[in-house]
């Protein structure tokens, strides 16, 4: 069966590796077709045969807090509001810098034509590219979320994404994965934790897939009900990790201990609420592959930009090196939404990216426009310096206070502490001032940004921190950088 799947996608693969603008044209076109039978296009005068600079020159751009009216209207069942018919699902997000809750609208159209699919191009990539590997000749183990009847009513319901993808997967699919459906979607983290583990323990289990951190509590949880110290000894043939949500690197020496096999591989997705955007097609780089033809229309606007969206340019103009705000239309029935994540891209033909943090997930208190990316790369090199094994941190200001410099207070929770804590700390300031120019003048002979302050949590803060704010599992994050103090203030009186 993956033979003739082979075939038909890695053709379309080529053709959009060729052939880029053709494929993003035709994936514009389909969507102003369905885009000219809502309210939203009547709105804003857009009809199904705009060109791409009307459509630009038409319709804003958008975040959450501007489509929520729509989106509360489609909610509660009016139909041909930003989509054709009804939506009957919603993936509910707070997102990783906020407390309240977003409805992400998940279309008929979606799921199959986005969601599914980029399941299957793993599927295709990973086996094609692998063609020895024993990761399909078992079962994949999801770590999924819950849903529940939206209060809304209008018979929508909503849930983590990765809840609404198991309600409605296919048949054959369903024989292909654990848990089961009903243990899957037990709302409770820690109850579900449990019941995976009575059950999968004894399943044959060839490759997992979910969020790194809550899959290694998982994974932790798992080897002590087994009484093993590697997940060998109860899943031999464990192959592959396709894994997303947020960066590996912190994780990847953990999973390195409790899984100790050379045939072990670690495959990166960037599948989102809002769609599947990118998946590594190459495990030898971290770079991601943009799939281009997912019913989903790209455009991207410069972070230094944020404040004029007309500087937004197509999938024509994007250049290699720039940080990029994503800005998507899709067949989810959203209109040049910025969905909040940044980009770099590292190859233009074809198309690769990598993740680089959030629009409003930075620290910018005093000119130093520090970026996840940053910070990821930091955490790297300190933890390659000194050994450790990061299980989580979160970065917030120190702000001045009378002749005092500001600086940044880094909360770090370690599974194996660093060998020099004070090292640890040196790597990080180095490291930020190497990957960062910004960052750099203002460390500067301490001119403006004092040396990080690096304080160690106790074993499980971030856990009861998240199990507090009824955040446990799913695609729950912890925010890695914040502009305030909200989070680590928090953190801190917990710790």
């Amino acid at each position: 069966m993956l033979s003739t799947v082979y075939g038909k996608r890695l053709k379309a693969f080529d053709r959009f590796r060729r052939s880029p603008w053709e494929v993003q044209y035709e994936q514009f076109r389909l969507l102003m077709s369905y885009g000219a039978q809502t309210e939203y296009f009547q709105r804003y005068g857009m009809g199904a045969f705009g060109s791409v600079e009307s459509f630009q020159h038409r319709l804003p751009v958008v975040g959450y807090d501007e489509l929520q009216a729509d989106i509360e209207r489609v909610r509660a069942g009016v139909p041909n509001v930003l989509w054709p018919g009804r939506t009957e699902w919603f993936a509910q997000s707070s997102g990783t810098t906020g407390d309240r809750s977003k409805y992400i609208p998940v279309t008929r159209e979606s799921l199959r034509q986005c969601h599914f699919q980029g399941g299957r191009d793993v599927m295709t990539v990973f086996a094609y590219y692998n063609p020895q590997s024993k990761a399909f000749c078992g079962k994949t183990l999801t770590l999924g979320g819950s849903h529940r009847l939206d209060a809304m009513g209008g018979g929508a319901q909503s849930g983590d994404l990765s809840a609404i993808l198991i309600r409605n997967m296919p048949r054959w699919a369903k024989g292909l994965r654990e848990p089961s459906t009903q243990v899957a979607l037990i709302p409770d983290f820690e109850r579900k934790v449990e019941a995976i583990c009575r059950r999968c323990s004894r399943q044959r289990i060839t490759a997992f897939a979910g969020v790194p951190s809550w899959n290694l509590v998982l994974m932790n949880r798992l080897l002590e009900y087994t009484g093993t110290d590697s997940l060998l000894e109860v899943w031999p043939d464990l192959s592959l990790f396709i894994h997303g949500g947020v960066s590996f690197a912190p994780y990847r020496e953990q999973y390195k201990r409790i899984i100790p096999s050379p045939q072990m591989k670690y495959m990166e997705t960037y599948n989102a609420s809002e769609g599947f955007f990118a998946l590594q097609d190459n495990l030898s780089t971290p770079d991601m592959l943009l799939m281009l033809d997912y019913g989903i229309f790209y455009e991207f606007l410069p972070t230094k930009e944020l404040h004029d969206p007309s500087k937004a340019v197509t999938l024509a103009d994007v250049e290699t090196g720039v940080n990029y705000a994503m800005i998507i239309s899709t067949n989810g029935g959203l209109w040049r939404y910025m969905i909040g994540d940044t980009v770099e891209f590292t190859s233009l033909a074809p198309y690769k990216i990598r993740i680089t943090g959030r629009t409003k997930s930075y620290i910018n208190a005093f000119g130093e426009e520090l970026i996840i990316d940053n910070a990821e790369r930091a955490v790297a090199a300190a933890s390659a310096a000194t050994g450790a094994k990061v299980s989580d941190y979160t970065v917030a200001p120190i702000f001045m206070e009378g002749r005092a410099k500001g600086g940044h207070e880094w909360l770090v929770e370690f599974a194996t502490p660093p060998s020099d804590a004070m090292l640890f700390a040196e790597v990080i300031d180095r490291t930020l001032q190497e990957v960062n120019s910004d960052y750099a003048a203002k460390r500067f002979k301490n001119s403006t940004l004092s040396a990080p302050k690096l304080v160690v949590a106790r074993k499980g803060v971030f856990y009861r921190w998240m199990e507090q704010r009824q955040k446990l599992g799913g695609q729950n994050k912890v925010p890695r950088l914040c502009n305030d103090r909200r989070f680590i203030d928090e953190l801190l009186q917990i710790q």
